[in-house]
């Protein structure tokens, strides 16, 4: 086991070392260059590395992550342990470097800059795109969705603006900025997962599955990706929510789920746990006290929310609404939307998906584990269990998904107890690492001849393929939970009156 531990965190190392240098060899087809003086960060060099190089280094990077990470799922599960908090540094210290590193893998950044840029100079990002402002440095940036106004929440519209503020026209310090506020939100969200553990074996975990997980350090912090900020507060309701969450609990497990559905509407779901909770807890006990603590869990998030949209004015919402009929070319949705005529059935695929995403949640409200250990059952992990239910079953079962998205199913899964659903995600988030190489246009960066099947191929055929793969195996695995022990896996000990 000491082994299957050792060559994880080598594999760990290797893929985040992967990661690095393609990030500091400098613009390329995964890193767009930045605009603005060469003495602002972020800092890296300027050698002009072919596609094959960094596409084959983002390539060996997530193989290399994927395996390291499950290697060290195997070793805890036959009983490798080693101290977390080294680990949870190394994993900030990793991130603070790739901070000072231009954003790899996708362009969102730029739009990021531009909707910030939009919002300090007093047009309103949710009415204005890119093509209206071409003049201006930062507004003007972006490679796509030039004529697409933002789809990002009011809370995320304040931090881009802040961040265009400081950058002051500047492209290169305004995602410098940009990627600084990403990473104190990882920060957080390691110290919430780390303090909120209550023993090595937990905080372990945390450190696994988040603060060190090299796909999840690649996507939100090297790729600079906002879902970060929405997934810091998300974390930090369900840890102020607690087991028996009051009025005052409530409300502020509330508020702070309002504060993630502001930057990202996803985030929302996470409410769904401390409801459910109360919800049980007042049927169970017959008392009104729970009662309290739901209303004031919705006042919160609602108001928050609400009061965030309204400042941000009628059109907050625009792009959201056409967001909802997407889908991308590497789930599974894809390859019935090529069935149906693409574009042309997006209503069924709409139902279908919500569909899908009830009974997926229904799989994995029972699959996931209640505790360590039945005599360890307690409220506040049902608040996360019911969370992590209802995160997952939107990123297994949503038309529209991106590999930056699992990192909110990473953070919730790292506040339970060890589960067979670590390999699923694991499964997921590598396979959709892999059909964005990178997540660019293809017009854009121009991608060599022999490599267009990365595109047409692998993207739209390939992964949709194996993403249906892997929610069979989600649902073969859901359904074998019945025989066996929630954090264990082990088979369920024959109680009286069961039969042996």
């Amino acid at each position: 086991m000491t082994r299957l531990g050792t060559g994880g965190l080598c594999g760990i190392g290797v893929g985040t070392a992967c990661f690095a240098v393609t990030a500091l060899l400098g613009p390329s087809v995964f890193e767009p260059a930045l605009e603005g003086p060469r003495a602002e960060p972020p800092y890296a060099l300027d050698v002009h590395p072919s596609p094959y190089l960094v596409i084959g280094l983002v390539v060996a990077g997530i193989i290399a992550s994927a395996l390291g990470l499950g290697l060290c799922l195997a070793a805890v599960r036959k009983g490798w342990r080693v101290r977390a908090l080294p680990l949870v540094v190394a994993g900030l210290l990793a991130a603070v470097a790739f901070m000072f590193m231009p954003p790899v893998g996708s362009t969102d950044h730029l739009n990021y800059a531009s909707y910030g840029r939009m919002a300090a100079t007093g047009h309103d990002p949710y009415r204005t795109s890119a093509d209206d402002l071409p003049k201006d440095p930062v507004a003007g940036a972006p490679e796509e969705w030039r004529k697409t106004p933002s789809v990002y929440g009011p809370i995320a519209t304040g931090g881009q603006a802040f961040a265009a503020w400081i950058g002051s026209g500047s492209v290169r310090l305004t995602v410098f900025v940009l990627s600084v506020l990403n990473t104190l939100a990882f920060a957080v969200t390691s110290l919430i997962l780390y303090r909120t553990s209550k023993s090595e074996k937990r905080r372990l975990r945390t450190a696994l599955l988040w603060t060190c997980n090299p796909l999840v350090l690649f996507h939100l912090i090297a790729g600079a990706h906002n879902d970060v900020l929405a997934i810091a507060p998300m974390v930090a309701a369900l840890a102020v929510a607690g087991g028996r969450a009051g009025w005052l609990r409530g409300l502020a497990a509330g508020a702070l789920a309002g504060v993630g559905t502001a930057i990202k509407l996803p985030a929302g779901l996470v409410a769904g746990g401390p409801a459910w909770a109360l919800l049980h807890r007042a049927w169970t006990e017959r008392s009104p006290r729970p009662i309290a603590g739901l209303l004031a869990l919705v006042a919160g998030g609602v108001g928050v929310t609400a009061l965030s949209y309204v400042l941000a004015g009628p059109h907050a919402l625009d792009q959201v609404r056409e967001a909802s009929d997407m889908v991308s070319f590497a789930t599974p949705w894809h390859l019935v939307d090529e069935a149906l005529g693409r574009g042309s059935q997006r209503n069924i695929i709409k139902l279908g998906s919500m569909l899908l995403g009830l009974v997926v949640f229904l799989l994995l409200f029972r699959a996931l584990p209640k505790a360590e250990a039945p005599e360890t059952q307690s409220p506040e992990m049902e608040n996360r269990r019911v969370a992590a239910a209802l995160v997952l079953a939107w990123l297994l079962a949503a038309p529209y998904a991106l590999p930056w998205y699992d990192g909110f199913g990473w953070a919730l899964l790292a506040l339970l107890p060890w589960t067979r659903i670590d390999w699923i995600l694991l499964a997921h988030t590598t396979a959709l690492s892999l059909a964005y190489l990178p997540a660019r246009a293809p017009a854009r960066i121009r991608l060599p001849d022999d490599l267009e099947w990365l595109f047409t191929v692998v993207r739209p055929t390939v992964i949709p393929w194996t993403l249906l793969a892997i929610l069979t195996a989600l649902v073969a695995a859901c359904l074998r939970s019945a025989d066996r022990s929630p954090a264990t896996g082990a088979p369920r000990r024959a109680s009286a009156g069961s039969p042996g």
